[in-house]
């Protein structure tokens, strides 16, 4: 007889390290991809995120943390919306027939100026302001100074926003004028940003400031580092609710007396005085209470606009734009708490609306794809599309060398691109056909547009748009154009640095 063997089981393979390693591996693979692609992302930055945690594992998420995450609308419940509806509505109740007014009027011009402000009031819930003079500031030497008088001549509130502020000259300046104040018995609040003002806001200076009776709080704390990523980059100044400041310049000593290597700081702000100023003190009001949870939303910070500039310093404001019909003013601002990329979208329907001219400036150049196709196609369409950005940044490179690849682009449209070189170009205007001006904090950049807290002011003016304009000519004679044939010129080696830095635009 044949003697059958019995049937052999199979042993499981041995329980490994490594084997340990590939199932995780392969879980975590899965696990961030289902996140990633459910966030509905353009399938680029998907496919680009999915890419980093495939080669940084962890780290890439970390990455992806601190840096790439969308605030969803859904989820900022507990923050204060931007929105003049309900309680706000009592406080600016003034503002709804001005922008009534100016809509009507607005129908009138052949231009695209009532759609754009249909767009603001959509995306930002601000109405469009018309009782109000205006300033258009060129640098530190024509903002500071009304500033500081306005800053001295307030009765009641001060309240300041800045990204950065410096404990240097300049910043214990402030402190003694602030300290005056609140003896006098005004209100002080100050709300800064704790990475932009890392380097240059001591905690005595802070500690002094608080002992003064200064409220001075940062926007966010640092350790919470899930929101490490999203900066408050405005830059607001309200005093006794009636007049207002706002631009590009932040507080220190390095805009007055520029950087090393550079010959000036060239930046752009506007002093209004009017209904305007109430919307900068609604934008910092929710500002304030995200970050304290102190509500300023009362009448006492509303008062209605005076019919002339309230309580007019001895030294009388020069370059003043008004008229009897005042100067429309809006206010867009966007940030990763907002339903919509509102300044984005405001910049994405200026460039679209141009007739004749599109001039811009910003220190930054990284663009998304909207913005890049909007650039490029009025330029192909004819319409004298003008860029100026900062040659070069104070103590950054990568930006730099990443926007040579969009400026090739759109250079290569028909766009002319300047590249500012006598001093540090930080002005952020947008301004098109000499009619319509958008000043404000907002670089032409994909973090601005995206996930910082940014504020721009929209003023539908021709004069205000002319003097602009204006400065913008003069900063021309300052300026080297950018060619696609000289940066071909350069070498593949740079170019290709360039390229790689490109890679790195979203984190930018």
């Amino acid at each position: 007889m044949t003697r059958t063997e019995p049937p052999q089981t199979r042993e499981p393979p041995p329980v490994t390290i490594q084997n340990i390693l590939y199932w995780a591996f392969a879980a975590y693979l899965v696990a961030t991809g289902i996140y990633i692609i459910s966030e509905n992302r353009q399938p680029s930055k998907t496919f680009s995120w999915m890419l980093l945690f495939t080669a940084l594992p962890g780290v890439g998420v970390l990455i992806y943390f601190l840096f790439g995450r969308d605030l969803s609308f859904g989820h900022s419940r507990t923050l204060m919306q931007q929105d003049l509806a309900g309680r706000l509505a009592p406080l600016l109740g003034g503002i709804e027939p001005q922008h009534q007014d100016a809509l009507r009027r607005m129908a009138n011009d052949p231009g695209a100026s009532r759609e754009l402000a249909e767009l603001v009031r959509s995306t930002s819930h601000s109405p469009v302001t018309t009782r109000n003079s205006l300033q258009i500031l060129r640098n530190a030497d024509e903002a500071y100074p009304p500033l500081l008088r306005d800053m001295r001549h307030a009765r009641h509130s001060i309240h300041l926003q800045f990204y950065s502020w410096n404990a240097d000259e300049l910043g214990g300046e402030l402190k003694r004028i602030l300290h005056q104040k609140v003896a006098e018995g005004v209100e002080v609040r100050i709300l800064y940003d704790p990475i932009g003002s890392l380097l240059m806001l001591k905690r005595r200076y802070i500690r002094e400031m608080r002992a003064g009776g200064v409220r001075m709080e940062p926007f966010s704390k640092l350790w919470r580092l899930h929101t490490i990523s999203y900066r408050n980059h405005r830059k607001i100044a309200v005093f006794d609710g009636l007049i207002g400041h706002t631009g590009g310049l932040n507080i220190g000593g390095e805009h007055i007396e520029p950087p090393k290597g550079f010959d000036l700081w060239r930046d752009t702000n506007i002093r209004v005085v009017g209904s305007a100023a109430s919307l900068l003190q609604v934008v910092f009001a929710i500002d304030w209470h995200n970050a304290t949870g102190e509500d300023l939303l009362t009448p006492q910070y509303f008062p209605p606009a005076p019919a002339e500039e309230p309580d007019p310093a001895p030294e009388q404001p020069s370059g003043v734009i008004d008229s009897e019909a005042g100067v429309p003013v809006q206010m867009s601002v966007s940030g990763p708490d907002s339903e919509w990329r509102a300044i984005r979208q405001l910049y994405f329907a200026l460039i679209t609306s141009a007739r004749s001219h599109v001039y811009l400036q910003s220190p930054f150049f990284i663009l998304d794809v909207s913005i890049a196709e909007a650039l490029k196609a009025a330029a192909l369409a004819g319409i004298d599309v003008r860029i100026m950005i900062s040659e070069r940044g104070t103590g950054q490179y990568i930006p730099y060398w990443a926007a040579h690849t969009y400026m090739e682009d759109i250079a290569a449209s028909g766009a002319q691109v300047l590249l500012y070189r006598s001093g540090y170009l930080h002005a952020k205007i947008l301004s098109i056909d000499g009619e319509i001006v958008s000043i404000g904090s907002a670089n032409i950049d994909i973090r601005s547009f995206s996930i910082n807290y940014e504020l721009n002011a929209v003023i539908y003016d021709r004069d205000a748009a002319g003097q602009v304009e204006a400065d913008f000519h003069r900063d021309i004679a300052d300026c080297v154009e950018f060619t696609v044939e000289g940066y071909r010129a350069r070498g593949r080696l740079l170019r290709f640095r360039d390229s790689v830095c490109r890679l790195l635009s979203p984190l930018m």
